[in-house]
């Protein structure tokens, strides 16, 4: 059908359809209000607005619509604050009631359900208790009133926006308005209406509708005629907006539509019983029904009118914001539309920069219970309070959330970590003992100069390996105990660096090995001193085990149970590398997981049983009368020795991260120095700075002043 205009009165198959203006007005639909509902909570919800007072007319069209209002605003998360009806029963309609509910409450956004004049009413009474700082949200009942135009209700009412029937322009209606001239005007009764619309305005008066001579004398503006209408910009020439007389339009389309439906109808196709149609000249209201029920009329806006299946008409709303004129007043502004029958989807639409809000603020209102919790924090709602009202608290200690009013703190995967504000997962600090790290660095320096200082005094015994003080001391096994000391300083090498695969496997066990020939070896020294001693009395068995093989077998006996320990360690659990993610909140350990901790300190413990045997061995042998008694030195060494590992224990139980093997590496580092220091310092002070007592007479002499003694 298109924009085609059907003239009703023209067509002589119908000029008996004759409309009278009540006849018109009775066609007029208006969308239901099921869809002004549903667009006002949109609207609401569109700005945010979680805290909402809601006022209306006890009456259908009040409930009605605040309970579809409320159903929409709870299931987005939103909460009425209020809700308030307006009894037209009583005397002050309980108004004054409500303006003290309005100024009391915290919501800044009030939607009235209510006609213009009981919304007046409201207003006075809010001007008296001096109520101010809210935003209206306005229904299709008050929302383009002229009433509520007036100056003194400007503070309360601007910036209130709310929902209007559809406008739009009346195709030739404006040229029609422009084409009215007094040289046109008829002499019959509607003359003088005329000339009224005409003296008004352009606030003039024609010479024949002024009463009397004096009125003429003074400065009354007299009407030409010849004024321009197109030049005026008031209420009446202004045809952008029409509302009630484009609804008068679209029915008149509808009801010239289905008449020609009906008209065009073809005999045997028809709509009715055998496919009859209906007669044009005879037609009855319920066939009419019939083709009005099923019209499809498209406006010149593009807009098509058609009724649905409940026998309602598309809900297409204006959005208009009530903004103030130059001159004090308001006006009504469309600043969107709210279309439930649009095809492209877009059925909400709004140009919030053309909003003006209460007291020229440039920002949309805020309306809420609470103020937003910031990400980082999580809503806990108030004990017997709507869930809008809450307050923030903190996420937990490894928790974040990345989003304004979030209900639950989430945890961060396993490699982040929240930041301070508890807002977003940051990478976690990688923690290894590195060698570029000043610890690291620093362990790593200090074992160099153990190593070198270890081969340096190896070299002395080995250049002085013919005197008799390295002769006394058993150098095979002096040398053998000091490769092993070397590569016990050597061995804390393994525990520095990124921890791998075969590191991690072979570290421990390359430390309990070394350790346990190093203790064996001590050990060894220290029997074969008994031995040594027990031998030189007459006729003693134990001649034959001061044997250097003795000592080389003890060593291998004591060797072959750590390696046993350390194979069934290595087969059953074998260590390997891990991210240790809960010793130190926000770092990843980068470590060994020594696989079985019973396995580590089973082989701690084998060092232990030793180092305790070799110091008691030594101690009971540290008064024999022998110048080549070394059980003093092995004495103090295992003392030293077990006072660093027992030390080890508890340090290691109460570090974190890089410092648990900074400890071991410091364990092993220490007692080793002290098995240097104890061992074989005094030897080398005596070859470097006393050789005089390096000699077989001093020793010899020494014995005897021993004897003496």
């Amino acid at each position: 059908m298109g924009t085609r205009q059907y003239q009703l009165a023209k067509s002589n198959e119908v000029n008996y359809f004759v409309f009278h203006r009540a006849d018109i007005d009775s066609l007029i639909r208006v969308p239901s209000d099921t869809f002004q509902s549903k667009g006002l909570a949109h609207l609401i919800l569109h700005f945010d607005w979680k805290w909402v007072g809601v006022i209306a007319l006890r009456s259908d069209y009040g409930y009605q619509g605040v309970k579809l209002v409320k159903e929409e605003i709870v299931k987005a998360g939103a909460c009425v604050a209020f809700t308030e009806f307006i009894d037209s029963n009583i005397v002050d309609r309980n108004i004054p009631h409500m303006a003290r509910v309005i100024k009391a409450s915290t919501a800044k956004a009030i939607l009235v359900f209510a006609n213009d004049l009981f919304v007046a009413a409201l207003m006075d009474e809010m001007i008296k208790q001096k109520v101010t700082g809210k935003t209206f949200v306005a229904s299709e009942a008050w929302s383009t009133t002229s009433i509520l135009e007036a100056e003194k209700y400007s503070t309360l009412l601007v910036g209130s926006i709310g929902f209007a029937f559809h406008s739009s322009t009346i195709p030739g209606f404006k040229e029609y308005l422009y084409s009215i001239h007094p040289n046109n005007f008829s002499k019959d009764s509607k003359n003088a209406w005329n000339k009224m619309f005409w003296e008004k305005t352009f606030s003039c008066k024609f010479i024949n509708m002024i009463e009397d001579s004096q009125s003429l004398l003074n400065s009354t503006k007299i009407c030409t005629g010849l004024e321009d209408l197109s030049e005026v910009d008031n209420a009446y020439t202004d045809v952008s907006s029409l509302r009630g007389s484009l609804s008068i339009y679209t029915s008149v389309q509808v009801i010239a539509k289905s008449l020609h439906d009906a008209r065009t109808c073809v005999q045997g196709k028809g709509p009715f019983r055998n496919g009859s149609c209906a007669d044009i000249y005879r037609i009855k209201p319920w066939e009419l029904k019939h083709y009005i029920q099923n019209v499809n009329v498209k406006l010149n806006d593009g807009r098509e009118v058609f009724f649905d299946e409940n026998g309602d008409l598309p809900a297409v709303y204006d959005i208009v914001n009530w903004q103030l004129r130059s001159n004090g007043g308001m006006k009504k502004v469309k600043v969107g539309s709210y279309d439930a029958a649009a095809t492209d989807g877009n059925i909400f639409t709004i140009n919030v920069s053309a909003v003006m809000w209460p007291s020229g603020i440039e920002q949309i209102p805020i309306s809420v219970c609470s103020e937003s919790c910031p990400p980082g924090f999580r809503r806990v709602v108030r004990r017997g309070e709507p869930m809008c009202c809450f307050q923030c608290v903190q996420c937990p200690h490894g928790e974040i959330s990345n989003k304004t009013n979030s209900d639950d703190c989430y945890k961060c995967p396993w490699n982040l970590w929240p930041n301070a504000e508890k807002n977003k997962c940051i990478l976690k600090t990688i923690e290894v003992l590195s060698y570029e790290g000043p610890l690291g660095s620093s362990l790593t320096a200090a074992v160099v100069f153990s190593s070198v200082f270890t081969l340096f005094i190896l070299c002395l015994f080995f250049r002085y390996r013919s005197t008799p003080i390295v002769r006394a001391n058993n150098y095979s096994l002096s040398c053998l105990l000091l490769f092993s000391i070397l590569f016990c300083f050597l061995c804390s090498l393994n525990f520095i660096g990124y921890p791998e695969t075969v590191k991690c496997l072979l570290r421990q066990v390359i430390f309990g090995m070394v350790f346990t020939i190093c203790i064996s070896s001590i050990l060894a020294k220290t029997i074969m001193v008994v031995f040594a001693f027990m031998a030189t009395k007459p006729n003693s068995k134990l001649r034959r085990w001061a044997s250097p093989s003795v000592s080389y077998t003890i060593i291998l006996v004591c060797s072959l149970a750590q390696l046993s320990l350390c194979a069934v360690w290595l087969s059953l659990f074998p260590p390997f590398p891990e991210y240790n993610i809960k010793s130190q909140p926000g770092v990843i350990i980068v470590e060994c997981n020594e696989g079985s901790s019973t396995a580590f300190w089973c082989m701690l413990g084998y060092l232990g049983l030793l180092s305790f045997t070799s110091f008691v061995v030594a101690f009971l042998a540290r008064r024999l009368p022998d110048s080549f008694n070394e059980a003093k030195f092995i004495t103090f060494s295992m003392l030293a020795f077990l006072s660093v590992w027992m030390s080890f224990i508890p340090a290691t139980l109460s570090a974190r991260g890089q410092y648990v093997v900074a400890m071991e590496i410091f364990a092993i580092l220490s007692s080793s120095w002290a098995l240097v220091i104890c061992m074989f310092l005094p030897k080398c002070v005596i070859i470097l700075l006393r050789p005089d007592m390096n000699s077989k007479e001093y020793l010899r002499g020494k014995d005897k002043a021993g004897t003496k003694s």
